[in-house]
């Protein structure tokens, strides 16, 4: 599932940090704590990994 915009790809990226032990899982907050407790590393991994070019900074609730 690649991400939507240039924060939802930050905040998978934070979570995937977490996941793999390169961060404090207390440090994360939002939406990375949430990602980081209901998605997998592999979920985690896809998502981080989307190519920026084109995103916008957040996803339009339209």
């Amino acid at each position: 599932m690649p991400a939507k915009s240039k924060a939802q790809q930050k905040a998978a990226g934070a979570a995937l940090s977490a996941k793999r032990g390169d961060t404090k899982v207390s440090d994360l907050q939002g939406a990375s704590k949430s990602m980081y407790e209901s998605m997998s590393e592999k979920k985690l991994d896809e998502m981080a990994s989307t190519k920026r070019k084109g995103k916008p900074e957040h996803d339009s609730k339209d």
